[in-house]
């Protein structure tokens, strides 16, 4: 009688603790932060990755940042032939050469190391499951310069040229095809217009897609370690950008053979991306009036040096910062000591934050002076900015002003 009471009473003991311990756990499930929450509370850059993967392999990767304070967005592309020393291999390889299909934590590290970001979120999405995605959003719209005709498994592939909607199907194919006669630029362009075409669809389809039933077909075609809340939170965020002001910036480089391979290997050992990196993320965070952000400086660049191609690899360089070059050439001079930076730009803080890329301190700007009546430029022009290369620029900075 006395064993029985006593069996009784720890079987009471193990289920109370048993209890406890059940209401614990769904006590720290029910009020865990959600990890939207703790970015958006963060007042952070929220660094997301978008990959476009086919037959296992990325055809597209990007990363978009954006900052919830402003509700600005930058995107970097970033090109699977980019060669890094990949540490996990221990040489000089592709970057997409340890992407592992529904194993990308290896691919994700690369990428962070090379811009120098933490990336909190990731989707990957098979071409398959584009197929679905396109077609729930009920099709992408972009525009398609030349009209597309090749042969692929014996059939006929036709893209008309104007603005279009894409079907998932005819979406599959255009964000994945590549041509031998394809120019690499045109390719990667045609690329990075479609995501943006399908992240804008996304947008304003996004109430729409919180119905239940649609959320939860919707969101069980990306590839992700978020749950379903969290996904529908961040692109709650996401409906802010305003993608036709976006500008997909790719990550360049020299073009180089390595091991039988060509590469694009990042300019200045990978620092220039990062570089690039931090003066984006500075954008995103700083306040701008809003007539500024509608602002874009256009740039000349023009070479002092006797140095051939400079003015090529300053420009190529000053890209990637997301200047709009139009016109590259030579000075009057090839003997000019000090770079200058002449500008014609209304706002001094833009032209200050271009001299800056290259630590330029040597600023000038371009007055009219008048003769007869007639108002007469002091130098010929042709954009915003002339950036004028002396012998104190080393490719990369000013190295004395």
């Amino acid at each position: 009688m006395k064993k029985t009471k006593i069996d009784a009473s720890r079987f009471l003991m193990v289920l109370i603790i048993f209890v406890l311990v059940i209401g614990i756990f769904l006590a720290v499930y029910t009020f865990r932060s959600n990890p939207i929450d703790d970015a958006l509370a963060g007042n952070r850059v929220i660094n997301t990755l978008f990959i476009i993967e086919n037959n296992k392999k990325p055809v597209s990767t990007y990363v978009l940042m954006y900052y919830p304070g402003t509700k600005r967005a930058a995107i970097f592309d970033i090109p699977g032939e980019l060669g890094l020393l990949i540490s996990k291999i221990n040489r000089v390889d592709r970057i997409d050469s340890i992407y592992e299909s529904g194993r990308i934590g290896s691919y994700q590290s690369e990428i962070e190391k090379l811009l120098g970001i933490e990336i909190n979120f990731s989707f990957v999405i098979t071409n398959e499951n584009l197929v679905s995605i396109v077609d729930i959003l009920e099709g992408v719209e972009i525009f398609i310069p030349s009209p597309v005709s090749y042969r692929e498994d014996d059939q006929l592939v036709l893209f008309s040229s104007g603005m279009t909607v894409l079907d998932g199907d005819k979406a599959s194919v255009y964000a994945t095809y590549s041509l031998p006669y394809e120019e690499r630029e045109v390719e990667i362009f045609r690329r990075q217009r479609f995501f943006l075409g399908l992240l804008d669809r996304n947008i304003h389809m996004n109430e729409r897609l919180k119905n239940p039933d649609n959320a939860k077909l919707y969101y069980s075609f990306f590839n992700t370690p978020m749950n379903r809340r969290t996904m529908m939170l961040l692109f709650d965020e996401f409906v802010y950008i305003d993608t036709d002001r976006i500008n997909i910036q790719s990550v360049g480089g020299t073009l180089r053979e390595v091991s039988g391979q060509m590469l694009i290997i990042p300019h200045w050992d990978g620092n220039l991306v990062k570089e690039v990196t931090r003066q984006t993320l500075a954008t995103l965070t700083r306040d701008i009036d809003e007539h500024l952000r509608e602002q874009t400086l256009t740039i000349e660049v023009l070479n002092g040096t006797d140095i051939n191609g400079l003015a090529g690899r300053t420009a190529e360089m000053l890209r990637t910062f997301g200047y709009d070059i139009i016109s590259i050439g030579n000075a009057d001079s090839n003997n000019y000591e000090s770079t200058i930076v002449y500008h014609r730009s209304g706002d001094e803080r833009l032209v200050k934050t271009f001299a800056d890329v290259i630590r330029c301190s040597n600023i000038e700007q371009v007055f009219t002076s008048y003769s007869g009546g007639e108002e007469e430029a002091i130098i010929e022009y042709k954009a915003d900015i002339t950036l004028l290369i002396g012998r104190n620029f080393n490719g990369r900075y000013v190295t004395g002003n």
